[in-house]
């Protein structure tokens, strides 16, 4: 029996723990439905604001290629919120085209103000009224670093903290019983898992996940030729994600699933390109991961190709169910290879004994046509001289 990708976000069952992050083509219903149709586990919407935006100026999102021996590429954006409003993403004809892909959809919310997120939260309460089980839940999207004179709310704690207490005030929001989640940033040091952790378990009542992270804000990518950004909004500065966050939302997923409550649940995402990065993500603590950068550069097609990579790995593990290694990463093991493969660089050892066999065929090739041209004596002889040499 192949294994399971089956899992549950805040109650919510999903049919495959791989999912869309928020980000590039998930902002008009063709993109939802595209992902609704693949082997995603749900769908997410863009993050939407009270109206819609445009966003920054062009360019506004790159790849950026690792080089030789990097697995998933890069990118850096700053694109500034571009979407088309929540009113579009609530919208009757948004909701049945995403219900007939027969997926859950979630919807991603990233309000300029917490007035902005309030209105938004009420006005899904009256669409999920409206269209029953249509949305499953909302992501809240705290950790936008890319909107020009607006403050990551996920870093300044006090402000987070205020945030929660005025969303989660909201009591047409609270009787629709759509479940809550919200979107962090990178962090960095202990104290800080330690507060973020403090301020979310006070609301496990109501915070029933945490989506860990978002890009890694205020970096910079400079094209030496020209001198100059790759990117135009905020003079060049821009969130890094894909191969480069990858550590580090290992790291964060594994420092929350220590401090969190368990009963919310952990959506890990950031530099997911193949079933291993999401085995990875699982092992920390993760309930499901999303990428965003590979489903931007590969489209919907990467879900259906990262969960057979998953499963097979699984399998190969003998992993029934993502239950079973979910937030069970180990201590350090001294038996571990002193360097990490590196599929770019490196071959396994199968692929070294077909390398070892393909020079003895040559060399045998060779052999028999010396001893063609020449007695197999005079060969020997030669072959004998060149090893005493």
């Amino acid at each position: 029996m192949a294994p399971s990708l089956s899992t549950t976000v805040a109650g919510v069952q999903l049919g495959c723990c791989v999912y869309n992050a928020s980000g590039p083509k998930s902002g008009h219903i063709s993109d939802l439905t595209n992902v609704g149709k693949s082997m995603s586990g749900c769908v997410l919407s863009k993050s939407s604001t009270l109206v819609s935006q445009a966003g920054n100026a062009f360019p506004r999102l790159k790849k950026i290629p690792f080089g030789k021996g990097t697995y998933c590429p890069g990118s850096i954006n700053s694109e500034g919120l571009p979407n088309s409003g929540i009113d579009y993403y609530i919208s009757e004809s948004v909701l049945t085209g995403v219900a007939a892909t027969k997926k859950p959809y979630i919807v991603s919310l990233s309000g300029l103000s917490v007035t902005d997120n309030v209105t938004m939260l009420g006005k899904v309460a009256e669409a999920a009224a409206a269209h029953p089980g249509k949305i499953a839940a909302v992501e809240l999207n705290l950790a936008c670093p890319n909107v020009p004179g607006k403050p990551t709310v996920a870093l300044d704690f006090p402000q987070m903290e205020d945030v929660l207490k005025q969303v989660l005030s909201h009591e047409g929001f609270k009787a629709s019983g759509v479940p809550l989640g919200i979107k962090l940033a990178p962090l960095f040091d202990a104290p800080h898992f330690d507060a973020v952790a403090k301020i979310i378990n006070s609301h496990k009542d109501r915070v029933k996940f945490v989506v860990t992270t978002n890009t890694i804000g205020n970096c910079m990518v400079i094209d030496t030729e020209t001198e100059s950004a790759i990117i135009a909004p905020k003079g060049g500065f821009g969130g890094i994600a894909g191969g480069f966050s990858k550590h580090v939302a290992l790291a964060n997923v594994a420092q929350l699933y220590k401090r969190l409550d368990k009963s919310i649940d952990i959506v890990g995402v950031g530099g997911v390109r193949s079933g291993e990065d999401a085995f990875q993500l699982i092992l920390c603590g993760a309930a499901a991961v999303q990428t965003a950068t590979t489903h931007w550069l590969e489209g919907p097609g990467c879900f259906d190709r990262i969960a057979g990579e998953l499963a097979a790995l699984m399998g190969k593990k003998g992993y029934a169910s993502i239950k079973d290694f979910q937030g069970k990463l180990k201590e350090h093991d001294p038996k571990q290879r002193k360097a990490l493969y590196d599929p770019e660089t490196e071959k396994t050892p199968l692929e070294q004994v077909k390398d070892a066999a393909s020079l003895m065929g040559i060399a045998l090739a060779v052999f028999v046509v010396l001893c063609a041209v020449f007695s197999p004596c005079t060969v020997f002889a030669e072959l004998n001289a060149l090893l005493e040499c």
